[in-house]
This record gives structure tokens, sequence and C-alpha cells, in this order.
């Protein structure tokens, strides 16, 4: 049975739907080939678990000993590592409080590795001409990745992706997310019209619904 995921919940029915229908739209004008892919985060972040474990095991094990055992270090040590357990599995279990342990630029190189990652599973790297493009949100981070095949970056660079990863990324702080999602993926499709027109043997070589982890 597959367990409840943030990202299949992130956009709603109808909205899945209209960001289907807008990329199915922009490649029926270009050989271009654009995927969204949302996941809940792009690593564990192990370190954040264990000391995140360790600092509230300890926190804990201090009040309880300054309370109940008169400060005693012999009571301290071993209460320490009693709660680290449980507190780990707190940590492992409540996304949100790992980014409080775990500074933007880890989290930056875990997004842009995971979209990469995501990249080649959901097979983008086998398009026509190379020239698929990749819309990854990962919702932990709070970032949106815009990663494309090296077709693309014959005409266009990183920066220009980059704004419209910022586009996405404003739309969700502001809780516009699939009208961001949906202008973007329209405003890039223009570039690949552009540069890479659609032609008669084209075939739709990738799925246009919303991706997520499996």
């Amino acid at each position: 049975m597959k367990l409840y995921s943030k990202a299949d919940q992130f956009f709603t029915a109808e909205e899945k739907e209209r960001l289907k229908d807008t990329t199915h739209k922009v490649e029926s004008r270009t050989i271009g080939e654009i995927v969204i892919m949302v996941v809940d985060r792009s690593d564990r972040y192990l370190e954040a678990e264990v000391f995140g474990g360790i600092l509230l095991g300890s926190l804990l094990s201090l009040i309880l000993t300054l309370l109940f055992f008169h400060s005693s270090i012999w009571s301290y040590i071993p209460l320490s590592f009693i709660f680290f357990f449980p507190c780990r599995v707190l940590f492992q279990r409540m996304d949100p409080l790992k980014r409080l342990f775990v500074g933007i630029r880890r989290r930056e190189e875990a997004v842009r590795l995971r979209a990469e990652k995501g990249f080649i599973e959901k097979g983008l790297y086998k398009t026509k001409k190379n020239t698929g493009v990749l819309f990854f949100l990962s919702l932990l981070e709070r970032k949106v990745w815009v990663l494309a095949d090296k077709g693309i970056y014959e005409k266009m660079d990183q920066e220009t992706l980059n704004r419209f990863a910022y586009e996405v990324s404003r739309g969700i702080k502001e809780g516009r997310a699939c009208e961001a999602l949906s202008q973007a993926i329209q405003e890039i499709g223009e570039l690949l019209s552009r540069h890479f027109p659609i032609t008669h043997d084209d075939t739709d070589e990738l799925p246009n619904a919303v991706l997520t982890e499996e």
C-alpha cells in the first residue's frame, strides 16, 4: 500500500487536469517535451535526524536530571542515550523539523541532484533532439528546479531556466502554484516552439500528467 504523500495532494484534481492540458497544448507546437514532477523531499537528510535526535534527547535528559536526579552526570548520560532513539524517530517522521538542521546550500544541492535523478528516471534524456524540460518541485525544501537536456542549452542558458523556476517558486509562496506553473510552461513553450517547431512525424514521447515519486 502506498504511504501518504504530500506531493500527491499538492495540486487538486482540477489543477492537475489544467496542468496536463496546458502541457499538451504547448507540446502540440513543438517537438520539445515538458514534464512536471513533484516530490515530498529531495533527500532523507540523515545528518539532521541524527543531530536532531542527539540535541532533543540531550535536552530532555538534562531537564529530567535536574528535576529528579540532583543533576547527576551518571543519570544524564544513560538518559541521553535512551532518549536519542525515540527523538531520532520523531525527526524521521516529521520532515519540517529537519529544515532546522540543514543549511541552505545543502538543501539546494540535494534538490539539484534529485532533479537530475528524476530527469533520468522519467526518461527525459531520450527525447528527440534532446529537447526535454523538467519542472521539478521539492516540497520540504520549498525549492523549484528547471532542468533541460543538452539540445535546449544550445538555444537558452540556465539563467533563463532559473527565471522560470523563480516565477513558479514565487507563485507557490503566494498560494497560486498552479497558475504560476501553467504560465511558466506556456512561456517556455513559446521559446521551444520558436527554436524547436513541431514536425509532421512528432509523437508525444512522455506523459503530460503531473508525476510524483512511486
